[in-house]
């Protein structure tokens, strides 16, 4: 009886002590495991929260830890450079524009010149914006009543005005005709599309005879009574609609 109640408290009180090595491994590879999640996060808030958890929890000595900073995982990068280019396209993108407003500018200023000194500021008209250089012409000024025929003296406007375009040669140019909402109905003219197409073409076809122009470039539209810029209930405002309008378009917008 003695030895049996002997041997049953020798199992009870078996050696333990390997289960303290054992446990540190486990808490060194949970560290581990923990230290290489945290450094492939980009978040920089979240790793200090876990390394001071661990300089708490790890008294006794400095931290392992004290040295180690989160790497950007390669997907971070890829959005950091992504993102840096986008900020180089865009300021390459507003350079251009830049330029390209101080260029339409300065034929805006040679052609408001133009139009001071030959006293046509009634006649003709410069507008920019972020679509194009306009160069608006009435029609009085071209053609008579109900006519596509040029007027002899607008033939030096069209000659200065070629001249200007030809030192600007990366620009479209469009040339669009327009009416009033009076109906017309010739042998030559069926409608008002039929007139304002052929004023177009025709102020068209004396810019191109600048053979250095580039002809390429061009191309004309009539868009006959609906682009109004004026009611068509006055006379006033029926004539500000009967006009020819040259657009340097923009490349940019």
């Amino acid at each position: 009886m003695s030895k049996r109640r002997h041997k049953h408290d020798h199992e009870e009180h078996m050696d333990e002590s390997w289960l303290v090595p054992y446990a540190d491994i486990l808490t060194l590879l949970l560290a581990l495991f923990i230290v290489l999640f945290a450094s492939s996060q980009v978040d920089q808030k979240k790793f200090e929260q876990i390394k001071m958890s661990f300089q708490a929890a790890l008294s006794g000595g400095p931290s392992f830890m004290e040295n180690v900073s989160p790497v950007p995982s390669q997907n971070s990068v890829g959005v950091a450079n992504k993102g840096k280019e986008e900020n180089d396209s865009k300021s390459e993108l507003e350079k251009q524009m830049q330029e390209e407003t101080e260029q339409l500018m300065e034929l805006k200023r040679k052609i408001d010149q133009y139009i001071d000194e030959k006293g046509l500021t009634t006649q003709l008209d410069t507008q920019l914006d972020n679509q194009q250089l306009k160069i608006t012409i009435s029609d009085n000024t071209l053609f008579a009543s109900g006519s596509a025929q040029l007027k002899p003296e607008s033939r030096e406007l069209a000659g200065t005005i070629s001249e200007l375009l030809e030192q600007y040669p990366n620009y479209e140019v469009v040339v669009s005709g327009h009416t009033d909402n009076v109906p017309i109905k010739t042998s030559q003219f069926p409608s008002n599309f039929h007139l304002s197409a052929e004023r177009a073409l025709t102020f068209m076809a004396v810019l191109l005879e600048n053979p250095n122009v580039g002809q390429e470039r061009f191309s004309s539209v009539g868009y006959s009574e609906y682009k109004p810029v004026a009611s068509n209930d006055t006379a006033e405002g029926r004539a500000q609609n009967r006009r020819v309008e040259v657009s340097i378009v923009r490349n940019i917008q």
